[in-house]
């Protein structure tokens, strides 16, 4: 009833399972339930086996034969010294095949020569100034003299001529001969230490001839006039002294034809707008006065000397420009000596400013119009 077994079913499915455990149990070999019983068996059954034959002893191994050296470590200080060196040595060869290398594939480019433009090194010049000063004081005694007193000619000669050289100089102890100036020129240096030298000389020729009246003045033969000297000089023992008799040559009557310069450009409106100024300081600087008030701060312009009058400007020329320092050029007359005389002067002004105004001063002042 309900799909269920039946009782006897039930217990005689339950005989057959209990029958199959036991003969599994039966199938199972039988384990001691005590662990010292087990451990017992055992030994038994090790003691009933067959006894193994004893292993053959192990023969001893011949010895190897000793190597010829003895392996030594080495520093480790030593040891990287050498692996450093190496390193050094590849990198240098490294760095020349690199260079060899880039000589090849990239030749150097010569660079063109360059031109000096630094001045070459002059030798050592002549003693100009010493020669000039020598040559000077010679052609002064040289071309003075007085028959009355060779003496003093003699003694002024021996002071710039070498030791034992005739102090006469070809003179023949005649006529009487005043010099009035010497003006050293040019030196014109040669070969062994000598040099030329000109010097230009104004003498004034006198009568030796005794005076009509006693105790009358010589009477001059010629006017003053100059007389050019080409006097011989050489450097020796630390000094320049004279080596012989001079020549004597001409002196031109006119100089050289001068080159045509341009002045600057003028600004008329500024020349009138500082006229008064100019005439204010040129007749202060002619009083010989104090020039203070008419020039500029800081500037210094000294006085002329007395005896020297202002007739007047006769020009004021001022150049184009701007800013507050300005320039021109001035002509002006002056009374000296009985005579009047033009003059030239460039005269630069400068513009002062003050609290309540503004006026133009002089700075300074110079002759010539260079």
């Amino acid at each position: 009833m309900l799909g269920l077994p039946d009782a006897a079913d039930w217990d005689e499915r339950k005989k057959r399972r209990e029958k199959k455990t036991l003969q599994s149990a039966s199938a199972l070999p039988k384990q001691p339930v005590n662990p010292w019983e087990r451990a017992a068996e055992q030994l038994k059954e090790q003691r009933t086996a067959p006894t193994l034959a004893a292993p053959a002893p192990r023969t001893a191994a011949a010895p190897e034969p000793a190597a010829p050296w003895v392996t030594v470590e080495e520093r480790s200080g030593s040891a990287f010294a050498r692996r450093f060196g190496r390193g050094v040595l590849w990198t240098l060869v490294a760095a020349f095949a690199l260079l060899g290398a880039k000589s090849v594939l990239i030749p150097k480019k010569t660079p063109a020569p360059v031109q000096s433009t630094a001045p070459a090194q002059a030798g050592p010049t002549y003693p100009d100034d010493e020669a000039q000063a020598v040559a000077g004081r010679f052609a002064r005694a040289y071309l003075s003299w007085d028959e009355k007193d060779p003496e003093t000619r003699a003694a002024a000669l021996a002071a710039v001529l070498p030791e034992g050289a005739d102090t006469k100089m070809g003179w023949d102890a005649k006529g009487k001969q005043d010099v009035l100036a010497v003006e050293p020129g040019t030196v014109t240096p040669a070969a062994q230490q000598q040099a030329r030298v000109r010097v230009d000389v104004l003498v004034r020729p006198v009568d030796s001839a005794p005076p009509a009246k006693p105790g009358a003045a010589a009477v001059p033969v010629l006017p003053a006039h100059w007389v050019g000297l080409d006097v011989p000089v050489v450097q020796a023992g630390g000094r320049v002294v004279v080596t012989g008799p001079p020549g004597l040559v001409g002196v031109p009557a006119t100089g050289p034809k001068a080159p045509q310069l341009a002045g600057p450009e003028a600004d008329s409106a500024f020349g009138e707008q500082t006229a008064e100024t100019v005439d204010k300081f040129f007749t202060a600087y002619a009083a010989g006065g104090d020039t203070e008030s008419v020039t500029a701060p800081g500037a210094f312009v000294p006085p002329l000397p007395a005896g020297i009058s202002l007739v007047g400007v006769t020009s004021w020329t001022a150049d184009k420009g701007s800013g507050t320092d300005r320039t021109g050029t001035a002509r002006v007359m002056w009374q000296l000596g009985g005579a009047q005389l033009e003059q030239t002067y460039r005269v630069q002004l400068t513009r002062v400013a003050s609290a309540d105004a503004q006026r133009w001063q002089v700075a300074s002042v110079h002759g010539g119009t260079a």
